[in-house]
Protein backbone atom coordinates (compact mmCIF):
# COMPACT_ATOMS: atom_id res chain seq x y z
CA UNK A 1 0.00 0.00 0.00
CA UNK A 2 1.20 3.63 -0.75
CA UNK A 3 1.11 5.91 2.16
CA UNK A 4 1.08 9.58 1.45
CA UNK A 5 1.54 12.53 3.90
CA UNK A 6 1.02 16.27 3.58
CA UNK A 7 3.90 18.36 3.37
CA UNK A 8 2.80 21.46 2.52
CA UNK A 9 0.60 23.66 0.66
CA UNK A 10 2.46 26.66 -1.97
CA UNK A 11 0.16 29.93 -2.09
CA UNK A 12 1.13 32.31 -5.30
CA UNK A 13 1.27 35.54 -3.58
CA UNK A 14 1.43 39.49 -5.33
CA UNK A 15 3.50 41.08 -2.00
CA UNK A 16 5.37 38.90 -0.51
CA UNK A 17 6.38 41.25 2.72
CA UNK A 18 2.45 41.66 2.81
CA UNK A 19 1.52 38.13 3.07
CA UNK A 20 4.04 37.75 5.37
CA UNK A 21 2.60 40.30 7.89
CA UNK A 22 -0.61 38.50 7.47
CA UNK A 23 0.50 35.05 8.26
CA UNK A 24 3.31 36.42 11.00
CA UNK A 25 0.73 38.74 12.85
CA UNK A 26 -2.59 37.67 12.07
CA UNK A 27 -2.71 34.13 12.25
CA UNK A 28 0.62 33.84 14.39
CA UNK A 29 2.41 31.30 12.26
CA UNK A 30 6.22 30.48 12.48
CA UNK A 31 8.52 31.72 10.11
CA UNK A 32 11.16 29.10 9.06
CA UNK A 33 14.37 29.13 7.09
CA UNK A 34 14.11 28.98 3.32
CA UNK A 35 16.49 27.70 0.43
CA UNK A 36 17.70 30.44 -1.58
CA UNK A 37 15.47 30.51 -4.44
CA UNK A 38 15.89 32.89 -7.77
CA UNK A 39 12.14 34.39 -6.33
CA UNK A 40 10.58 36.14 -3.46
CA UNK A 41 9.08 33.55 -1.06
CA UNK A 42 8.21 32.73 2.73
CA UNK A 43 8.25 29.23 4.51
CA UNK A 44 5.90 28.86 7.56
CA UNK A 45 5.41 25.67 9.81
CA UNK A 46 2.18 24.28 10.12
CA UNK A 47 1.89 21.85 12.76
CA UNK A 48 4.34 19.03 13.34
CA UNK A 49 5.83 18.41 9.59
CA UNK A 50 3.46 20.32 7.36
CA UNK A 51 3.94 23.57 6.05
CA UNK A 52 3.07 26.88 4.00
CA UNK A 53 5.27 27.85 0.96
CA UNK A 54 4.51 31.66 -0.21
CA UNK A 55 5.90 32.13 -3.96
CA UNK A 56 6.49 35.75 -4.74
CA UNK A 57 5.18 37.81 -7.94
CA UNK A 58 1.74 36.84 -8.41
CA UNK A 59 0.64 38.85 -11.56
CA UNK A 60 -2.57 36.38 -12.23
CA UNK A 61 -6.56 37.16 -10.11
CA UNK A 62 -7.28 35.07 -7.45
CA UNK A 63 -10.51 33.02 -7.35
CA UNK A 64 -11.49 31.66 -3.95
CA UNK A 65 -14.12 31.03 -1.60
CA UNK A 66 -15.16 29.18 1.62
CA UNK A 67 -16.20 25.95 -0.56
CA UNK A 68 -13.62 26.30 -3.27
CA UNK A 69 -9.66 27.12 -3.19
CA UNK A 70 -9.28 26.92 0.70
CA UNK A 71 -6.88 25.54 2.96
CA UNK A 72 -8.22 24.63 6.67
CA UNK A 73 -6.18 24.92 10.35
CA UNK A 74 -7.27 22.94 13.26
CA UNK A 75 -7.73 25.76 16.30
CA UNK A 76 -7.36 25.04 19.47
CA UNK A 77 -9.81 27.64 20.92
CA UNK A 78 -12.66 29.78 18.20
CA UNK A 79 -13.37 32.01 20.92
CA UNK A 80 -10.11 33.62 21.92
CA UNK A 81 -9.60 33.75 17.66
CA UNK A 82 -12.69 35.06 17.08
CA UNK A 83 -11.83 37.56 20.07
CA UNK A 84 -8.41 38.41 18.47
CA UNK A 85 -9.60 38.71 15.00
CA UNK A 86 -12.01 41.69 16.64
CA UNK A 87 -9.58 43.47 18.58
CA UNK A 88 -6.95 44.04 15.36
CA UNK A 89 -10.13 44.63 13.18
CA UNK A 90 -9.45 41.38 10.87
CA UNK A 91 -12.83 40.67 8.92
CA UNK A 92 -13.63 36.99 8.60
CA UNK A 93 -17.20 35.29 8.35
CA UNK A 94 -19.29 34.42 11.89
CA UNK A 95 -18.98 31.07 12.93
CA UNK A 96 -21.19 27.84 11.25
CA UNK A 97 -21.62 24.46 12.13
CA UNK A 98 -20.84 21.56 9.49
CA UNK A 99 -22.88 18.55 9.68
CA UNK A 100 -20.25 16.43 11.57
CA UNK A 101 -20.28 18.93 14.65
CA UNK A 102 -17.24 21.21 13.46
CA UNK A 103 -17.05 24.53 14.42
CA UNK A 104 -16.00 26.90 11.24
CA UNK A 105 -14.95 30.05 10.98
CA UNK A 106 -12.63 31.91 7.64
CA UNK A 107 -10.83 34.78 6.43
CA UNK A 108 -9.68 35.98 3.81
CA UNK A 109 -5.68 36.59 3.33
CA UNK A 110 -4.47 39.82 1.33
CA UNK A 111 -4.27 37.86 -2.19
CA UNK A 112 -7.99 36.95 -1.46
CA UNK A 113 -6.89 32.94 -0.51
CA UNK A 114 -9.85 31.43 1.85
CA UNK A 115 -8.71 30.42 5.27
CA UNK A 116 -11.05 27.96 7.39
CA UNK A 117 -9.83 28.06 10.93
CA UNK A 118 -11.95 24.94 12.63
CA UNK A 119 -12.68 23.07 16.25
CA UNK A 120 -12.91 18.94 14.87
CA UNK A 121 -15.88 17.23 16.21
Amino acid sequence: MIHYELNHVALHVEDIKKSTNFYVNTLKLELMDRPKFDYPGAWFRLGEFQELHLIGERKDPIISCSRNSHFALRADNLDEWEEYFKKINQKFEPRRIRPDGAIQIYLVDPDGYNIELFTGP
